[in-house]
């Protein structure tokens, strides 16, 4: 039977723990990140991912992956890695969770929307939208705004990709609030948290793509890893049906890239020999990372994708829908806030202030694909009532 490895010295530990900025007393049953977990979960802005385009928008297949069922893998992949490396997994599925809370309906098409017409209020940035939906947007308890998440937390969540020396106005105005070391590196379990996300999504963007006919099994031949893991699939048995062809080549793809990773991270935690999660913040590059051929193996997955897939016409199509959409919303709300609901439009104040960019930003942003399209039919056609 597998045992549960003991933390590593440079985990992320309870004993070591921040706190939260509204002090709570810690829970009997549960970790702090446990709790920070738990209300991840149990918010509204989790639960409106299930709804939020990852490729293709929810209308167009009940198969294809949204943002909850990818945060959900990347959850999985996290918590293996975080696990083999003697991290702390709650933590890190904590942060994998969290990730992608900030995305508005439609995917980038509906971020690159929402930053374009943002632009002159100072933008928009899915990951500061995170950081507004734990620390502002979730309305759920008595004594504060937000989700009260710990420390670490919310430091993992702003810092995931990297130290931030300039960051945008939300993070930088928390930051002066509540200290996160923007200038550090992230937890290791924070970066196992960002790294997940690439093998999560290589592996399923190219299940989705074959799903949807955009390329072909013969098109990956010549893919690293990729093309490995085919040729091994159909060595495995030389009548597997397409459907268990696809499956069997995305399980060994995902097997071969968490394997790099976990032996080149381990290399590299080996020689920095951190005696303790600062150790990790103070270093000087990431120290969870694929090997440099894994590196580029990983990179050419990527640009496949982006010719293939991300920029196929079809995506291409409900991209420019999406986005035409998107900006119409914010103009339509921005110009004139009194379309807004009672309790937006209380806050909003007057149209084409800074004020009301903000608002009505986060307004759309918490919006799922399927009520963006409906708002926008309300707004538009005369036909539907309001």
């Amino acid at each position: 039977m597998y045992a549960r490895p003991p933390l590593a010295r440079y985990a992320v530990s309870p004993a070591t723990a921040r706190g939260r900025l509204h002090h709570e007393p810690e829970a009997e049953t549960r970790s702090p990140w446990q709790r920070d977990r738990d209300r991840i979960i149990h918010s509204s802005a989790f639960r409106k991912l299930q709804y939020k385009t990852q490729v293709f928008v929810n209308h167009e297949g009940d198969f294809y992956r949204t943002r909850l069922t990818h945060s959900i893998e990347v959850a999985q992949i996290a918590r293996s890695i975080a696990r083999a490396l003697g991290l702390d997994e709650d933590l890190t599925e904590a942060l994998a969770l969290a990730h992608d809370l900030g995305h508005p309906p439609f995917g980038h098409a509906g971020e690159e929307a929402l930053n374009t017409v943002m632009k002159p209020f100072g933008g928009f940035d899915h990951n500061a939208q995170s950081l507004r939906i734990v620390t502002l947007l979730e309305s759920r308890y008595a004594g504060w705004d937000g989700l009260n998440l710990t420390w670490e937390t919310l430091e993992g969540l702003v810092k995931h990709n990297g130290p931030l020396h300039k960051p945008v106005a939300y993070i930088a105005e928390y930051n002066e609030q509540y200290r996160l070391d923007l200038h550090t590196q992230p937890s290791a379990e924070a970066q196992v948290a960002a790294i997940a996300d690439d093998v999560a999504y290589h592996s399923h963007d190219l299940d989705d793509g074959l799903r949807a006919r955009l390329f072909t099994v013969d098109d990956l031949k010549h893919l690293p890893v990729v093309g490995e893991s085919l040729a091994a699939a159909r060595v495995s048995s030389l009548d597997v049906p397409p459907p268990r062809l696809r499956h069997e080549t995305l399980r060994r793809v995902i097997n071969t890239l968490v394997t790099d990773l976990i032996t080149e991270s381990g290399l590299r935690l080996a020689k920095l020999n951190p005696d303790s999660a600062d150790a990790i913040r103070r270093h000087n590059q990431r120290v969870v990372s694929f090997s440099p051929a894994m590196g580029d193996a990983n990179q050419a997955i990527k640009d496949f994708l982006f010719a293939r897939m991300y920029r196929h016409w079809r995506v291409n199509r409900m991209s420019t829908k999406a986005r035409r959409l998107t900006e119409d919303l914010y103009r339509l709300l921005h110009t004139d806030p009194r379309m807004l609901p009672d309790d937006w439009r209380a806050r909003a104040g007057e149209g084409g202030t800074q004020r009301a960019a903000t608002i009505v930003g986060d307004y759309v942003a918490g919006m799922t694909d399927r009520y963006a399209m409906d708002e926008h039919r309300r707004l538009t056609d005369i036909s539907v009532n309001g």
